[in-house]
């Protein structure tokens, strides 16, 4: 029975170090960015983006990989400098914001794809269609204090996604041939974390 004690006491001891290393971190949304890119009429691109978001990151220093997290966007707060158009892409076209007020994105699983990059793979959810989605992480930054004795770090992250996959299938064809609206967007992320 010592022995019993002694083992699972060993196994507790030795599990500790590496529980002390995990840290919840909050996105802070007045220092971070959640911008896209679409292509229109062919010609040129359109820039937005979302500016209510809120986040959780939880960081492991020993092993990066188990990095978690989870992303909520207030889909009503779409911009792309135009109102007109941002009234539509909140309209049943497209993102539906009355039906479907959030955009998520949780990891599930996270790769080194060198020393300060990751692959973060997870579930993305838009107007409640749920599809696989891969980000190519650069960071997360060093720990820094900020002047008012908080510690922040950061990291920015890029994807591609097709937004016909999540019901995003409004469209017009032109005269020529083409389309008012591409089918890639792409989508950049600036992320700064203060830790919890």
């Amino acid at each position: 029975m010592k022995r019993n004690i002694l083992s699972v006491t060993a196994l507790i001891t030795l599990a500790l170090p590496a529980l002390t290393f995990a840290s919840t971190w909050q996105m802070d949304p007045d220092h971070s960015n959640l911008q896209f890119k679409i292509r229109h009429l062919t010609v040129s691109n359109v820039k937005g983006d979302f500016g209510k978001s809120k986040g959780v990151v939880t960081i492991d220093e020993q092993d990066p990989t188990t990095l978690k997290v989870e992303l909520t966007i207030d889909a009503a707060s779409i911009n792309t400098g135009h109102a007109k158009r941002d009234e539509h892409l909140r309209s049943a076209d497209f993102f539906d914001v009355a039906k479907y007020p959030t955009i998520t994105f949780v990891s599930r699983k996270v790769t080194r794809t060198d020393p300060n990059r990751l692959r973060v793979i997870g579930d993305l959810t838009i107007r409640g269609v749920i599809r696989e989605v891969a980000v190519d992480v650069e960071g997360p930054t060093p720990e820094v204090k900020d002047p008012w004795g908080g510690v922040r770090r950061g990291a920015t992250g890029t994807a591609r996604i097709h937004r016909k996959d999540f019901g995003l299938t409004w469209n017009k064809v032109l005269d020529s041939g083409g389309l008012v609206v591409g089918d890639d967007v792409d989508i950049y992320v600036e992320i700064e974390l203060v830790r919890k």
